[in-house]
């Protein structure tokens, strides 16, 4: 199981699971973007990369999934590949996707952004927690 919902009142929130931290910013990410639109109808023909960094686990966490919302707000893609890496308070990716097609994708829920309430990092077991505001 790449992520779980979990309860939240108003918005989405997810846990996301792997074998390693990697794993599981990749599976938050698509998360992220399964929760956007219906990830399985999406074709890998385009792919990004991006490095971003943060103080802690939990703000790396938060600008690597912000990034998310910036690429599919400013290029309008959709993504559900995911290449992670990670170096002390950097991390890396390559996605990839396609462009965003209502028509074929769909529509789930419009995320505005994600939020540092109760977004956590567990490298023990490992997941990560984060709630997508819709």
């Amino acid at each position: 199981m790449r992520y779980e919902l979990l309860e939240h009142t108003a918005d989405v929130m997810v846990k996301a699971h792997g074998k390693d931290l990697e794993e599981c910013f990749a599976n938050a990410a698509y998360a992220l973007f399964d929760q956007m639109v219906d990830a399985s109808t999406i074709d890998v023909k385009v792919h990004v990369r991006f490095e971003v960094e943060g103080h802690d686990l939990e703000s790396l966490l938060y600008n690597f999934l912000s990034e998310f919302l910036y690429i599919h707000d400013a290029k309008q893609l959709v993504l559900k590949e995911f290449e992670v890496g990670m170096d002390g308070n950097k991390a890396s990716c390559r996605a990839g996707g396609e462009r965003l097609s209502r028509d074929k994708h769909g529509q789930r829920h419009e995320v505005k952004a994600i939020t540092y309430h109760m977004l956590s990092v567990d490298p023990k077991e490992p997941s990560v927690t984060v709630i997508f505001d819709i």
